[in-house]
């Protein structure tokens, strides 16, 4: 699946908080996900499954010795990304994995 962005018209500054907020530590991601159960947007949809991602990459990679903990340079990297979408309440997958948990993510959120 290529790169694709998903439009929304326009932004709702609910979304675009629950974005934001899903990106501040697994208890921001708990709040977020509250706030999205009440006014539910694509761009929270999207920015959670993202930052769970992210997340639970970090997670796997924690256990991994030397190699996993070289990894986790690049992946704060690409929540610097995500966090940026949010703030531009943009919905465009992140490099390399975006897409991934795009697709397995969605049945979650």
């Amino acid at each position: 699946m290529s790169n694709q962005i998903i439009h929304q018209k326009p932004v709702s500054k609910h979304g675009k908080n629950v974005a934001i907020i899903a990106y501040f530590t697994l208890v921001g991601w708990i709040v977020a996900l509250i706030m999205f159960g009440q006014k539910p947007t694509r761009l929270g949809a999207f920015h959670l499954r993202q930052s769970l991602g992210l997340f639970l990459t970090g997670v796997i990679l924690s256990f991994i010795p030397l190699v996993g903990w070289a990894l986790v340079f690049p992946l704060l990297i690409l929540w610097i990304v995500g966090l940026v979408q949010a703030c531009e309440g943009e919905a465009k997958p992140l490099p390399f994995v975006g897409n991934f948990y795009q697709q397995t993510l969605r049945y979650v959120i």
